[in-house]
């Protein structure tokens, strides 16, 4: 009998230290490799909240920035350190945010309702009442989805560069590779020309931030992108270290490319261009070398990186988004 109790007494206690233990589970973001790790970071000048023109390389819409150190013009809350679309959370952040923490909830009360002789779901009125609260909670999201879609349309200015049309327009000629680099040339009539030598830096910063981020060369990061990204770089290969593992990519090559857009603030120059690309993406242990994450065997990405100038100067990272 006593043992018995004992035993009862021990799942008790497991079930409620899972309890505990399952929200901050579930609120462990998904680390990706590569250089930016995969989240939408940086700034696009007065575009920042603006969502770039999708292009045949990226038809479908960019995801908003998890980290920026920019402000939003119309209250919405979008900085580095919180708000909606935060990187650590928010209502849709890759960490679980708002559904994490809701399912998160569920499941914990219904380890409680266990405890209690209550039945998996006792914690919050049985099974009907969890499925009409999904059900609210599913209305609700796809509700604010839409509404947020809308006003990102709505927001978008006019694009300055003709060729930054969706893929499938007859007018958008961004389907021709440029020079053997796949880059499409996109229309002649933007104020912002870009140029042949343009898109063989873009190239060329490609494949040199995807090194220099390898290397760890914060020098060298400091001459290709802005100090907002290098900031963010230095977090992720800290983060790295503190995991004992660095971050290596190599054999980066691009396979298309597409001008979202382009445009001038003042003196200072933004193009906003579609890549699709492929690397050996690798998470390696720093004392022993052995891969513990990514592949030794090429994969793909598709993002959108911005570059700015000053009129005259040369390019630099200014933001990378991710491609839905």
């Amino acid at each position: 009998m006593t043992s018995t109790l004992r035993l009862r007494g021990l799942i008790k206690a497991i079930a409620v230290a899972l309890a505990l233990a399952l929200p901050a589970t579930l609120a462990i973001p998904s680390a990706d490799a590569r250089v930016g790790g995969g989240f939408s970071s940086g700034s696009r000048g007065a575009r920042t909240f603006s969502a770039p023109p999708s292009t045949n390389t990226a038809p479908s819409m960019t995801q908003p920035f998890n980290r920026t150190y920019s402000q939003p013009s119309n209250g919405m809350n979008s900085t580095a350190g919180g708000g909606l679309f935060n990187r650590g959370g928010g209502m849709f952040g890759r960490s679980g945010g708002l559904l994490g923490g809701l399912a998160a909830g569920f499941l914990g009360a219904g380890l409680f309702g266990m405890l209690f002789g209550g039945g998996l779901f006792s914690g919050i009125g049985g099974f009907s009442s969890i499925l009409g609260l999904l059900l609210q909670i599913a209305l609700i999201v796809f509700a604010v989805r839409l509404a947020m879609s809308w006003w990102q349309r709505r927001q978008m200015p006019q694009h300055a560069y003709a060729g930054a049309g969706a893929a499938g327009d007859p007018g958008n000629t961004s389907n021709s590779n440029f020079g053997g680099m796949g880059f499409g040339l996109g229309s002649g009539n933007a104020p912002l020309q870009v140029q042949p030598a343009d898109y063989e830096a873009f190239e060329r910063l490609l494949v040199e931030m995807q090194a220099a981020y390898s290397n760890e060369d914060i020098a060298r990061l400091r001459t290709i992108a802005t100090p907002e990204m290098v900031a963010f770089f230095t977090e992720d290969m800290q983060q790295n270290r503190a995991r004992n593992q660095v971050n290596k990519v190599s054999d980066t090559r691009l396979l298309q490319g597409d001008l979202a857009e382009a445009w001038r603030e003042g003196d200072t120059d933004y193009a906003s261009v579609a890549m699709r690309f492929s690397m050996v993406d690798r998470y390696l242990d720093v004392n022993s070398g052995r891969l513990v994450g990514g592949s030794e065997q090429p994969v793909e990405a598709t993002e959108v990186w911005t570059f700015v100038r000053p009129r005259g100067g040369n390019w630099m990272l200014s933001a990378i988004q991710q491609a839905n």
